[in-house]
């Protein structure tokens, strides 16, 4: 058993193997699915804005980081270049240091607006208790997803005139567009997490967790990747419909995030190797960014040069992450 002593919290040494724990081209998913929510604000406040947009970008590394910890039995298998499995960095102080990270996010929702508070509470209870549903062949994608479909509700309340008895009322116009961009968010995040456990297959079955394809193939995953896929299109496409903005610059980054997640789909049917399944995982990734922006830019069309600029920081991100075959 590896002894997870590693460097100290103080060094520049935790800070470097920290920071790739995180994964940060995957801050881009929270960042994006957070970013929906900010969008239906009728008139965001900028400062209001730009706070909450900061808990939310980071709250994927943070938690990643955090559920780490209790996975370093296949991950010292399937992903022996982690800093943790490798015992450059201690399991406590990158606890410790996520839990501090996501406690302070909490309270800078609370801050923007107090149901907000509830919402991030629990996200952080879902990532606390996920390890054991990752075991299980039914319980890891929804209940990934369901911790990240929160992202948009709290993004949302960064409107300090919205509760949680209000977040979902009749009485507002754009509420059957956040329901589907809610449910959208859902199920792409759903099809990452399924599309991802293509790349763990064998370290998941030698350390005993029965994730779907370990129980039931390869090809009963890739098919359930494409129902998750479906269902995040649908509800992109139906949150640009029902929204009543239509407008051609959220429609074309709808269909280029659709030819994204089309390839991926496709792909993953075509192999069998795990070593080639980060290609497919990576787009689908993609096309969870591309979806979530094209939603944001039908609600506020003004944001494209934050939203460009985000899109190029990710890919860039993306590119430069430490090993290729890891997403």
């Amino acid at each position: 058993m590896t002894a997870y002593r590693g460097a100290g919290l103080l060094t520049g040494r935790f800070w470097r193997g920290y920071l790739v724990t995180m994964r940060p081209y995957l801050l881009f998913v929270s960042g994006a699915a957070g970013a929906v929510g900010l969008a239906f604000i009728p008139e965001p406040v900028t400062w209001r804005v730009l706070l909450a947009f900061l808990p939310l970008f980071f709250s994927y590394g943070l938690g990643q980081a955090l559920t780490d910890c209790f996975q370093t039995d296949t991950d010292a298998i399937s992903s022996p270049y982690r800093p943790m499995v490798r015992g450059e960095i201690s399991r406590g102080a990158v606890m410790a240091t996520s839990l501090v990270g996501l406690i302070v996010g909490v309270f800078i929702m609370g801050f923007l607006n107090r149901w907000a508070l509830i919402l991030a509470a629990l996200t952080v209870v879902g990532l606390l208790t996920y390890t054991p549903l990752k075991r299980t062949w039914w319980g890891g994608p929804p209940w990934n997803s369901w911790i990240v479909a929160l992202l948009p509700m709290i993004g949302r309340l960064a409107d300090p005139g919205v509760g949680l008895l209000t977040l979902f009322s009749r009485s507002r116009p754009e509420t059957d567009a956040f329901v589907a961009a809610v449910l959208a968010i859902f199920f792409g995040y759903a099809n990452f997490v399924v599309m991802g456990y293509f790349k763990d297959i064998s370290a998941d079955r030698q350390t005993g967790y029965n994730t779907f394809p370990v129980r039931f193939g390869w090809l009963a995953n890739a098919v359930y990747s494409d129902l998750a896929a479906l269902g995040a299109a649908a509800g992109s496409g139906l949150t640009i419909w029902l929204s009543g903005r239509f407008n051609l610059l959220g429609a074309a980054v709808f269909c280029a995030g659709l030819v994204v997640n089309l390839w991926a789909q496709v792909a993953i049917h075509g192999i069998r190797d795990e070593a080639r399944s980060h290609g497919p995982i990576a787009s689908v990734v993609r096309a969870f960014v591309l979806y979530c922006l094209a939603m944001v830019l039908t609600m506020k069309p003004g944001w494209v040069l934050p939203a460009a600029l985000f899109y190029a920081a990710f890919e860039l991100v993306l590119k430069l992450r430490p090993e290729r075959e890891q997403v």
